[in-house]
């Protein structure tokens, strides 16, 4: 069959299995052996035309958001009665604190799975291929290596000096790990370098086959899950198509039902108002659900772009002490236990800081946040650095008692039908625009080095907080929102701001640097234009649906400066925040 421009056919000769030239590497190949690629091309064919009518459904339901109407509440026609999911595996029952992170950096896996220094360990690594990881070829390759190394217990890594000696190796104890999870990319991403047919394959569809071809049975044979999340759910038949790729996988693998467990995230507007629905089209590959509260606040924002009496205020002043929020963690929590599934809580998204009371800030802040998550009844949570481990497991360790979970507690005065719509309202401040700029310039500097998370301003900015930074930024501007400060949110005032922070910055940048004249440039250079390609995002005039919705082809080689890992960007000074 002919292929497209640089592409050629798949190198172990799959019929209609095309892959892009520069992404042909070695370990590529390593991953993508036949049997994997058959899988692969089998689902795909079986898959692809539901994948294609879902996405649909997305679009014509946002236009009609758009044109005034708002989401409603979806009762599934067979979740109403009793029943519960699949009974949860012995290895999953216990996640108290889950620590998560990108997938491609074998050095940050092995830390995600290993003890601290502080000898605290998580109960479950999810590893990411999501919105911790810029989605290039090579991260998605590696990130699949890591996992099978993982799986086996054998992953090891080498930190080099500046002569390429080794300096220290990393290494897992196979006897000592948690609970391994991958999270799959979402739904909406195509994978560009890998088509079927002539058509790029969906991005989750090949990250969950080949770990899955080389990691579940592996992982079956040692007593353990093969154990997935799952990310932007959107309705209830998104989760049906999730369970038939599943369930197709399992029997491909000669698994017996259900031995595949996932987590989905209920991160959107829309699932929140079916999250039972969504548990029961899972029922029988269930783990539980996820308060995944970023990419909710991005969805919000999204979904409701148009109604301007739902103009949500400064991102740092959206947390769960908003009512919508609140009852949307405690309705996930009712939903899951009165059917036998974990309600996980959200991310602490802060890093430790470079001083003492930076650190003890910070670990207050996460405290109050797993004591709040804990109280309502949550089953455990997320950190994003091994230092706040301990400290968020303590307030499980209170809540359990010595028990592994608290499936048996329900919220208590929460109506049969809470209000989880958002209500609009600020404050509308010059300093929570400030932060959105700073954040964009902060992520696409990361992402333009191939890089998916970044440490900024003493917290972890993955792709859900940029997503929040532009579309609030977005809906500011549609609305003409009058800032405190009473400054009108327009282009000029937008482009004016992002002149400054940039400025800010590069200062910030001279003073980190000091004498190293080349360094200096180079990362110069490199904010200059993430603050160009971060401004021309935020001033589109239509809202894009996600930053992406496919992955970049391969190039002939990684960007320069990029190797996966989170990048400790330059630290907030008293002029950007001014």
């Amino acid at each position: 069959m002919p292929y497209p421009a640089r592409f050629r056919p798949a190198p172990t000769a799959v019929d209609g299995v095309a892959l892009h030239a520069a992404a042909d590497t070695a370990a590529a190949r390593r991953v993508l052996t036949p049997d994997a690629l058959a899988l692969v091309a089998r689902l795909h064919r079986t898959l692809h035309a539901d994948r294609t009518a879902l996405l649909a459904d997305r679009a014509e339901r946002q236009a009609e958001w758009n044109a005034g109407t708002l989401p409603e509440r979806v009762e599934h026609p067979a979740a109403a009665g009793r029943w519960c999911v699949a009974r949860l595996p012995a290895d999953m029952r216990r996640r108290r604190v889950e620590i998560t992170g990108p997938v491609s950096d074998a050095r940050m896996v092995i830390n995600m799975l290993s003890r601290g220094a502080d000898g605290e360990r998580a109960d479950a690594a999810m590893l990411d291929f999501e919105d911790s990881l810029k989605p290039s070829w090579a991260n998605v390759v590696a990130g699949v290596e890591n996992m099978i190394g993982a799986a086996r217990g054998e992953l090891t890594a080498t930190k080099t000096d500046a002569s390429g000696a080794v300096v220290k190796t990393y290494a897992l104890d196979p006897d000592d790990m948690p609970l391994l999870m991958a999270r799959v990319r979402g739904l909406h991403l195509d994978e560009a370098n890998v088509r079927v047919d002539g058509e790029p394959v969906a991005a989750g569809l090949l990250d969950f086959a080949l770990v899955a071809i080389h990691t579940a049975r592996a992982l079956v044979a040692r007593g353990k899950t093969p154990a997935y999340y799952v990310p932007k759910v959107e309705h209830y038949r998104e989760a049906r198509w999730w369970s038939r790729l599943f369930a197709l996988v399992e029997d491909e693998l000669g698994l017996d039902r259900s031995t595949i467990r996932a987590t989905f995230l209920i991160e959107t507007l829309p699932a929140a108002l079916q999250m039972e629905a969504v548990l029961y089209e899972l029922r029988d590959h269930a783990a539980g659900l996820n308060g995944g509260r970023w990419d909710k606040i991005f969805s919000d924002i999204k979904c409701l772009r148009e109604h301007p009496d739902r103009v949500l205020g400064d991102r740092a002043d959206i947390g769960m002490n908003r009512p919508w929020m609140r009852d949307y963690a405690r309705e996930l929590i009712r939903v899951c236990h009165r059917h036998g599934a974990l309600a996980m809580g959200g991310m602490a998204a802060f890093t430790p800081g470079r001083d003492d009371a930076t650190r003890e800030a910070q670990t207050a802040k996460v405290v109050a946040d797993k004591e709040f998550e804990a109280s309502i009844g949550h089953d455990g949570c997320w950190v994003s650095h091994p230092y706040f481990i301990g400290p968020a497991m303590r307030p499980f360790l209170d809540a359990l008692g010595g028990a592994d979970n608290q499936l048996g507690v329900l919220p208590e005065d929460l109506p049969a039908r809470p209000d989880l719509m958002p209500q609009g309202g600020g404050p509308y401040t010059m300093d929570g625009l400030r932060t959105n700029v700073r954040v964009g310039i902060a992520y696409l500097k990361g992402w333009n080095e191939d890089v998916g998370c970044v440490a900024w301003d003493d917290l972890m900015e993955d792709l859900a907080t940029l997503e929040i930074s532009r579309a609030q930024v977005w809906q500011w501007r549609r609305h003409g929102v009058t800032l405190a400060s009473g400054e009108a949110v327009t282009d000029d005032l937008v482009r004016r701001v992002f002149r400054e922070e940039k400025e800010a910055i590069l200062l910030a940048l001279c003073d980190a640097h000091g004498d190293d004249a080349d360094a200096l440039g180079r990362e110069l250079a490199r904010y200059a234009r993430a603050a160009d390609d971060a401004r021309a995002v935020f001033l589109e005039p239509e809202m894009r649906p996600f930053l992406t919705t496919t992955s970049d082809l391969a190039a002939a080689a990684p960007p320069a400066g990029g190797d996966g890992a989170a990048v400790e960007a330059v630290p907030a000074t008293a002029d950007a925040a001014a």
